[in-house]
């Protein structure tokens, strides 16, 4: 394939331009080549003579005028991209009379022009050893583009995942012998070693600039009490038999307290790695760890503080004045007059006269699996075999936003309310004081100083209450009815229970089976399963 191209040459009478057509596909010679070409060279020409024979496709002279042929050197036209990266070439053949330019004469050409890097040595030779190639954008430079690196990372030998379900067995219920929630690790176990960054390499443009390529991230590895580093500061290992978990990107290593029983025997509780109670926990007894609390036992009136997870073998009966809370998860055989709260998800068997907050998801399933009285809130979703009760006992299930961002909406709101009572308080003082002035009323320079003050909390308030607005914006998001939030129910609703999907109500009034409460256009809504 070959580009059609130009020529100035002798003709009967004078010269002119000869065209030559392309061959084999190529692309045919343009008006705006040739015209620059002629203007280049002080040439007069007729302009619609040379489109009509540029139209007409065939080999033919153009005449220009009388006289010689004039002896033209080889030209070209380069340019340069706006990135800098690469340099593209058109050469224009000699006249008939006119000489070739060599290979030494371009490439100091581009010499001068600082054209240094990336110079494409087989297409120059191409042209320059061959009859030339004219009319034809060649790329006479390449520059090198960077190699972007990779940033660096960890990776965790441990599972990280917080909210891990429970092994469950085939019945549905939870197999309280393999929980498969705590991460056990042994002296000397690898829990996270950095994979380094790739810097990446320069590149560089036709200029000989270097291009650096884009930053990386780096990462350290971060760590707390029974844990190694290595020399190399790429690997963390377990200084102890323990148990490991990640929160907030930090890796802690816990060792366990065991006691029997949490009694008389012991007193209160309080350690700073994991407990594990081989028994029960008995009435008004406290146990508080910044890692998990496992009960092999039941739970009476207590009170259980965990850090991590909270796992109850025969369940808890609160006595209406026991609580449970847990910075990860809550899994207990059953739960009955008691208060729990789970920044993860929740996991019983009965959930009986209880209030209960998760922030992901409450599950109570197996042989029996009801939640009857109480009030239960979960940030994503609920699933129950049994809800409320033949009775009537009101019952109320909420999903659709985190329990602690409820909390957190309730707080801002009121916060909002005293500003806005600030800022109407200060308000009138600011005017009155305006007022006066403009009636050129002299102020004392401690009447001066007390508006001063009032401007100053006004201005404050009104940042503050700017803030807070955003704030509400944030939480409003998480009240979204688009959430796909629902109260799944795998065997009967009775009446007496009221669903609460984010903004929306509804009461039970008739038993249903094997059905899924959803917000449908601002209403909650029962589907079959």
């Amino acid at each position: 394939m070959q580009n059609g191209y130009f020529q100035l040459v002798e003709a009967i009478g004078g010269f002119g331009v000869k065209l030559f057509p392309p061959v084999d596909g190529g692309e045919a010679v343009t008006i705006a080549d040739v015209v620059r070409y002629l203007d280049g060279v002080k040439i007069e020409y007729d302009l619609e003579s040379l489109h009509r024979a540029i139209a007409d496709g065939k080999e033919t002279v153009c005449f220009l005028g009388s006289g010689e042929c004039p002896a033209i050197k080889e030209d070209y036209q380069l340019e340069v991209s706006e990135d800098k990266m690469t340099a593209v070439v058109k050469f224009f053949s000699p006249s008939q009379t006119g000489k070739r330019m060599t290979f030494d004469d371009f490439f100091k050409d581009l010499r001068v022009k600082n054209i240094t890097s990336g110079i494409q040595m087989s297409v120059l030779q191409d042209h320059f050893q061959s009859p030339g190639i004219y009319c034809t954008d060649l790329v006479v430079a390449k520059g090198r583009e960077p190699r972007n690196g990779t940033d660096a990372r960890i990776e965790y030998y441990f599972n990280t995942d917080v909210h891990a379900q429970p092994t469950m067995r085939e019945d549905g219920s939870v197999d309280y012998f393999h929980l498969n929630v705590i991460n056990h690790c042994k002296k000397g176990d690898m829990l996270a070693r950095i994979i380094p960054a790739d810097e990446g390499d320069d590149g560089i443009n036709i200029f000989g600039n270097r291009i650096k390529p884009r930053n990386v991230h780096r990462v350290n590895l971060k760590f707390g009490n029974n844990i190694e580093l290595s020399e190399d500061k790429l690997t963390i290992s377990s200084k102890v038999d323990g148990h490991v978990m990640l929160v907030e990107d930090k890796v802690f290593v816990s060792d366990v307290y065991e006691v029997e029983n949490v009694d008389i025997s012991t007193g209160n509780v309080e350690f700073s790695g994991s407990v594990q109670v081989n028994g029960n926990v008995a009435s008004n007894y406290e146990v508080r760890a910044n890692g998990n609390v496992v009960i092999n036992g039941i739970v009476e009136g207590a009170h259980i503080y965990a850090g991590g997870n909270i796992i109850i073998a025969r369940g808890m009966n609160g006595m209406s004045k026991g609580t449970l809370k847990a910075g990860g998860n809550i899994v207990a055989k059953f739960l009955e007059n008691t208060k729990a709260e789970a920044a993860g998800y929740v996991n019983a068997e009965s959930i009986l006269h209880t209030k209960v907050s998760a922030g992901t998801d409450i599950t109570v399933t197996g042989k029996r699996g009801f939640v009857a009285g109480g009030h239960v809130q979960a940030g994503n979703k609920i699933s129950v075999k049994t809800l409320g009760a033949t009775m009537g006992t009101p019952t109320i299930v909420e999903v659709g936003v985190s329990p602690q961002v409820k909390q957190q909406y309730m707080q801002t709101q009121k916060e909002i309310s005293d500003i806005i009572k600030a800022i109407k308080n200060a308000q009138p003082v600011i005017v009155n004081f305006t007022e006066k002035k403009a009636k050129g009323f002299v102020f004392s320079t401690e009447q001066l100083n007390y508006v001063r003050s009032v401007a100053n909390i006004l201005k404050e308030k009104n940042a503050e209450l700017k803030k807070k607005n955003e704030l509400m914006r944030g939480f409003q998001q998480a009240f979204d009815p688009g959430k796909k939030s629902q109260v799944e129910v795998s065997g009967v609703v009775y009446p007496g229970t009221t669903i609460i999907i984010g903004d929306a109500s509804m009461m039970v009034q008739s038993s249903y089976e094997y059905c899924r409460f959803v917000r449908k256009d601002g209403e909650v809504k029962m589907q079959a399963l």
